[in-house]
């Protein structure tokens, strides 16, 4: 995604990037300041604080809730710095309560804060072909933030006021992992009985069981050429943060009074598998895994 952003507008303006993880800010310096003529136009700020001081468009992505509070409201972070001046664009999927209280605190310094988590992989992040759902205080708001998406995404959908970009997005993320879920029962099951996994994931994905999962990111290992299940299920998208949106969906889920047994159920089995010292660093498609050691 920061590639992808930096390379639409190197031409128009500086970076300052900031993680904590200083081998991630290495290996962007590394692959942009290499080029002469992307000389110094790539700095590393010492905090958020630092970043808020020296650009005015900020995008931020964090795995949690606990992570967004401290980068905005912890010490040298965002908030001390922000102003009228400043479009602020967190990628981060929370929950809705949280994106709507960084919002209103946002907003009453001025800036435009905007909440817009994506879906569609690392394989979309490195193609810039990520959905970004978005919520902002007007239409207004989205339509500034929305050339600054375009450089990551391909569809950029407005859903209304602030924290309904996190509405969708867990919404999406609950069926997500249920679906892998159903995708890995039933390629497990159909190997057990003798069927050769690609030929029954082709027939899925020409049938009605056709789906996300089964298509664009089956299971079952050896199926798909470039899959996480082909790698060992090693990178992707991992077990917390798939076990982190089934909660998220949960907790909404109850404080809403809105029936979701088999999000139930899908939370449950991520939980285990983010709690297993082997699972927790996999790709959460590998429930296949999972599903196929844990047989009864």
């Amino acid at each position: 995604m920061a590639t992808n952003l930096f390379n639409g507008f190197k031409n128009e303006a500086d970076f300052i990037i900031f993680d904590i993880n200083q081998k991630t800010t290495s290996n962007f310096l590394k692959e942009h300041n290499t080029d002469p003529n992307n000389k110094d136009k790539v700095k590393v700020a010492k905090s958020p604080l630092e970043v808020a001081q020296e650009a005015t468009v900020i995008v931020t992505m964090l795995p949690a809730s606990q992570h967004v509070e401290g980068v905005y409201f912890g010490k040298d972070g965002l908030l001390e710095a922000l102003g009228k001046d400043h479009i602020v664009m967190d990628a981060s999927t929370i929950d809705q309560s949280m994106a709507t209280r960084v919002a209103k605190v946002l907003q009453e310094k001025g800036a435009k804060a905007i909440d817009a988590p994506v879906s569609g992989g690392t394989g979309g992040a490195q193609a810039g072909t990520l959905t970004f759902m978005v919520g902002s205080r007007t239409n207004a708001d989205f339509e500034i933030a929305k050339p600054y998406l375009e450089k990551m995404g391909k569809n950029i959908v407005y859903c209304g006021t602030n924290g309904n970009g996190q509405v969708a997005k867990i919404c999406n993320n609950m069926l997500l992992g249920i679906s892998m879920i159903a995708t890995s029962e039933t390629m497990n099951l159909g190997v057990r009985m003798g069927m050769d996994p690609k030929l029954l994931a082709g027939i899925l994905n020409t049938s009605s069981g056709r789906c996300w999962s089964s298509e664009v990111y089956n299971p079952c290992p050896g199926v798909q050429e470039n899959s996480a299940a082909t790698r060992g299920y090693t990178g992707g998208f991992g077990m917390p943060l798939m076990a982190k949106d089934l909660r998220l969906a949960v907790n909404a889920a109850v404080e809403t009074k809105s029936t979701v047994l088999l999000g139930a159920l899908a939370q449950q089995l991520y939980n285990q598998m983010a709690a297993n010292k082997e699972y927790e660093q996999l790709d959460f498609s590998a429930a296949y895994k999972w599903l196929s050691e844990n047989a009864k």
